[in-house]
């Protein structure tokens, strides 16, 4: 009897309803990222990871669109509330490339959580129109698409009832995890992403929890059914980008909980491209893969790191001239903190033609320091990152470097730092969709360690560093200079 009384509440408990995201549509005065950690540890790294995530986490792409008709870069970030315990906000805003001023963020939506991990993506399609895409981390709590208004137009947005085939109906599309959008004109939006639901494959074999696949729409209001690419052990993280009309994913898998290893153990590097809109896969080489993948020893493999009893990190992709694929990523020997089991390696892993390159970039102190990868032209690649320490050593981020390559990536020197003497960490350096010269980097700070606030950061091409101001009395205003360019060559 008792038993059963301490079981009604506990039920009682974990069905409790959630809070309710709101569309909200309010003009912020300022920019405040929020502040997220997981994975409580009881040493002094405290935590697995934490800091200013408004721009986590690599999974997720873009944060920002670079718009050549209106010649703005539009961004949007995980924003904090001011109440006492912040919620996170999905904020929109955008950067005037012809005048050099910011504008006010608008929050779109109140997603009622503190999880970095339901930060948003935006996109703009054929008509100008912005799209927000809220995420959420699993299915504890649904997703959202807003739209706005007018065509590049950031002072409304209006909640999109969605649909997508699900078991041959349509089905409201309101979950959906790791996003990373793409559109391409005459086609609309691809979505890469990640769909958090058991079930049985074809052949008896269980279907991982954390599935990636693909979905797509004409016109973002119904979607197609989704299409699995991973379905390997444990499942994946991926990590993507493109070229032309070409989408290339790379992915790592998380080994069977039954033989030891599981989610923090993510290992392998793995690739797949498509340049038909999902139609047919392929690997680098263009040998034609079928989908899922289910085995870890494929065709896609890049490099098997579970023999060397490494974890794989991904960062970025980027794409050469030739539309060969480059994958930028970190490797160590654990998911924990601190030095016991680093080195944390950044590795380049470039596609040549014929076969994968990979080279090493520099070392840096955590597993979740990420950086983007940018291809400015044939020979000349650079990274732009958290590589080295920060004020919370061995916490995530750190001081934002840069390093290049003059050699399409076999070797890399170490060029001026972006930021110096911080007071807390960098994090989560991004590249925007259609990067332009003036918007050339995003990302947030925040203490390693402890709750703290946190501001967001863009850099130039050039080197210069600004810090968006974190409280405005102006429509727009003009972000503060926080690093002049070096005086070599960024």
């Amino acid at each position: 009897m008792k038993n059963t009384f301490f079981y009604a509440i506990a039920l009682t408990v974990f069905c409790l309803p959630s809070l309710q995201a709101q569309t909200l549509n309010q003009t912020d005065d300022g920019f405040r990222g929020i502040w997220y950690h997981i994975g409580k540890l009881d040493n002094e790294y405290v935590h697995k990871y934490s800091g200013g995530l408004g721009t986590y986490p690599s999974n997720h792409n873009p944060f920002a669109v670079y718009s050549p008709e209106v010649n703005k870069t539009f961004f949007c970030y995980g924003g904090a509330s001011k109440a006492a315990k912040p919620s996170l906000l999905h904020e929109i805003a955008f950067y005037d490339h012809q005048t050099g001023l910011v504008s006010k963020p608008t929050i779109v939506l109140d997603k009622a959580t503190d999880d970095a991990h339901d930060n948003p993506v935006l996109n703009i399609d054929a008509q100008g129109y912005i799209w927000v895409f809220s995420t959420s981390h699993g299915v504890e709590r649904p997703s959202y698409l807003h739209r706005s208004r007018k065509p590049y137009d950031i002072s409304a947005f209006d909640k999109i009832e969605a649909t997508f085939i699900k078991n041959g109906q349509e089905t409201a599309f309101n979950n959906f995890s790791y996003l990373q959008s793409y559109y391409q004109k005459g086609n609309g939006f691809f979505h890469l992403m990640t769909h958090y639901e058991r079930g049985i494959l074809k052949y008896g074999a269980k279907k991982p929890r954390r599935t990636i696949g693909f979905i797509t729409s004409l016109d973002g209001l119904k979607w197609s059914a989704i299409k699995n690419i991973g379905t390997i052990q444990e499942g994946h993280y991926q990590t993507s980008g493109q070229w032309k009309n070409k989408i290339g994913t790379s992915f790592n898998m998380h080994p069977d909980t039954e033989k030891g290893a599981g989610l923090d153990y993510r290992t392998n590097l793995y690739y797949v491209e498509t340049a038909d809109f999902g139609k047919t896969w392929q690997n680098a080489a263009e040998e034609t893969v079928q989908l899922p993948l289910a085995t870890p020893q494929n065709a896609a493999l890049v490099k098997d790191y579970q023999s060397l009893g490494l974890n794989v990190y991904i960062n970025d992709v980027a794409h050469t001239s030739k539309g060969y694929p480059v994958i930028l990523y970190v490797t160590s020997k654990g998911p924990d903190p601190g030095p016991a089991q680093g080195p944390h390696t950044w590795q380049v892993a470039a596609w040549n033609g014929k076969a994968w390159d990979i080279a090493t970039v520099a070392l840096s102190d955590h597993n979740y320091d990420m950086g983007s990868l940018y291809i400015e032209n044939t020979n000349r690649w650079k990274i732009i990152g958290p590589v080295e320490a920060g004020p919370q050593p061995y916490g995530t981020g750190g001081e934002v470097g840069v390093w290049v390559s003059n050699n399409q990536g076999k070797t890399w020197k170490k060029q001026p730092s972006l930021t110096q003497n911080s007071v807390y960490n960098h994090s989560y350096v991004r590249r925007p969709a259609h990067v332009h010269p003036d918007f050339y980097a995003f990302w947030a700070d925040g203490h390693a360690r402890q709750p703290s606030e946190s501001s967001l950061y863009f850099a130039n091409q050039k080197g210069e560093v600004f810090r968006l101001p974190r409280q405005m009395t102006t429509e727009m205003a003009k972000p503060e200079r926080v690093l002049v360019a070096p005086s070599r060559k960024f």
